[in-house]
């Protein structure tokens, strides 16, 4: 059976497909959310990564640069920022399949058979 899976997603801009992500534990998030801020932050989120796309929840998913995080939140202190999305963000509920893939060093891809772009401009599955 898939995991039950729940995206936090703030939007700074509604025209912009800028996207900032925190994946939470469903039920641990809607407790922090309906009031019981005194439960750590580290049992409501899934895993202490922020994640950032330009192309929608759907397009390829990386780690946030501090200048960027600085920006839109302010601060690039990872607890402040996460607490932001929290409080900000607006949920969205899935399953984790076998269509998403979580590499912590080069992001999330939703479909990682399809290869990504390398820097010659070829994706891996390419010629």
């Amino acid at each position: 059976m898939p995991k039950n899976l729940t995206v936090v997603v703030y939007k700074p801009n509604p025209q912009s497909t800028d996207e900032y992500l925190v994946y939470v534990d469903p039920v641990q998030y809607r407790k922090w959310k309906d009031g019981g801020q005194s439960i750590p932050l580290v049992d409501v989120i899934d895993s202490w990564s922020i994640y950032h796309t330009g192309q929608g929840t759907q397009g390829l998913q990386k780690q946030p640069s501090n200048q960027q995080l600085d920006t839109i939140f302010g601060t690039h202190k990872d607890t402040d920022v996460v607490e932001y999305i929290l409080k900000n963000g607006k949920p969205q509920h899935g399953d984790l399949g076998s269509n998403i893939h979580i590499n912590h060093n080069k992001g999330v891809s939703l479909n990682p058979t399809r290869g990504g772009v390398d820097s010659r401009g070829k994706g891996s599955s390419g010629i």
